[in-house]
């Protein structure tokens, strides 16, 4: 087992754009919390004999716990599991959360690395997309961080309506010059049945075209990378030595344990996840029931999520890897589908392993579908 993934499903308010799950009302944070630590009890089994090297609280919004909740979920995972010494143990933060107070609190804690969602520093751009926080919050956070914490992490959004390049590059560049050294960097999406989605319907807000997200996508490419970051996955950007191994785990296909409402989990073969509902949820768990459901992956599930997730990465798909992991069959298939992509220099060959061009970064995604295997 790789690591333990913990869900916090509260935020102070929706986000136009989200589709995760979360409630804004956070009066049953503490019963919540308990259940989260009688789930890692009850899962401790399924990690194995193997060490846990990341822990990783997502959500929702994280840095809403406290001291108390933060220990009695670090007390479990340590009492249930073995944690490796140099484990990378990560809390996603929002800026108007990161008071002095809770940034040395959480310093003092187990976490050793912030992931704080900036997604812009210009105010316009937060209200459009309905952040709880301001310009000036994230711009103090950072700061603040920067003085408890090394290694941090932010992410920005580029294609918001009515964000011109020169505002992206400018966003960039506070980043650049607040010496963050990782930044994962996400497209706008219009998720279905999101407040972004109906505003959009309604007239209300003007869709981004796609010359816009390439623009921007390329402007984000070329300003981290000759500033000293290296491009490791398509969304994430890493000075050396500052890339996430939460998130590395997860590409090259290490299994993981999800805890907490909506919460997934991957040992190699099959998946579950957590019934997303936080009612229903402490009530399974005061029975001491875990409300998951759970899929077995065929090998051509295993197969296409493999293409999906390497050729993201900066470390490609080894053509041995498919033939041990899957056999000629999906080998013989990848090659073939592959051809044409080399052929038009979005896809190179090195020493056996296919990895997406500078050219074909951008639509990586649609690569990898023309690659997966059919049933």
């Amino acid at each position: 087992m790789s690591g333990i993934y913990i869900h916090i499903p509260f935020c102070k308010q929706a986000c136009h754009y989200c589709d995760f799950h979360f409630s804004t009302s956070v009066k049953k944070k503490g019963e919540l919390v308990n259940m989260l630590c009688r789930e890692l009890g009850l899962r401790k089994n399924e990690a194995g004999v193997a060490q846990i090297e990341t822990i990783y609280f997502g959500g929702g919004t994280p840095s809403l716990l406290n001291a108390e909740e933060l220990s009695a979920i670090f007390e479990t995972i340590d009492k249930n599991f073995e944690v490796a010494a140099d484990a990378e143990i990560t809390l996603e933060a929002n800026p108007d959360d990161l008071s002095e107070e809770t940034v040395k609190m959480l310093a003092k804690s187990l976490v050793n690395r912030l992931s704080i969602g900036v997604q812009s520093f210009f105010e316009k751009d937060l209200k459009l997309m309905n952040r709880a926080h301001n310009s000036e919050e994230a711009l103090n956070c950072l700061k603040l961080s920067r003085q408890h914490f090394d290694n941090i992490s932010i992410d920005l959004i580029y294609g918001i309506p009515g964000q011109s390049n020169e505002q992206w590059k400018q966003n960039l560049q506070t980043a650049l010059e607040l010496d963050i050294p990782h930044i994962s960097s996400y497209a706008l999406t219009v998720e279905p049945r999101t407040a972004l989605e109906k505003f959009i319907e309604k007239g209300k807000i003007k869709p981004v075209d796609d010359e816009q997200y390439r623009e921007q996508f390329d402007i984000l490419l070329e300003t981290l990378t000759t500033n000293g970051f290296e491009h490791y996955e398509f969304s994430n950007f890493g000075k050396p030595g500052y890339h996430s191994r939460n998130n590395m785990a997860y590409w090259i296909g290490k299994p993981y344990l999800g805890i907490g409402p909506s919460a997934h989990s991957f040992d190699g073969k099959s998946r579950k996840w957590n019934i997303s509902n936080n009612t229903l949820y402490i009530k399974a768990l005061e029975k001491d029931q875990i409300p998951q459901e759970m899929e077995e992956l065929s090998l051509t599930d295993r197969y296409n999520e493999f293409v999906m997730t390497r050729l993201r990465t900066k470390f490609g798909v080894r053509l041995a890897d498919i033939e041990e992991k899957f056999g000629q069959k999906y080998t013989q298939h990848f090659l073939k589908n592959s051809r044409a992509f080399l052929r038009d220099g979005l896809l190179e060959e090195l020493n056996g392993t296919l990895l997406i061009t500078s050219k074909g970064k951008f639509l990586s995604d649609g690569i990898a579908s023309e690659l997966f295997f059919i049933d």
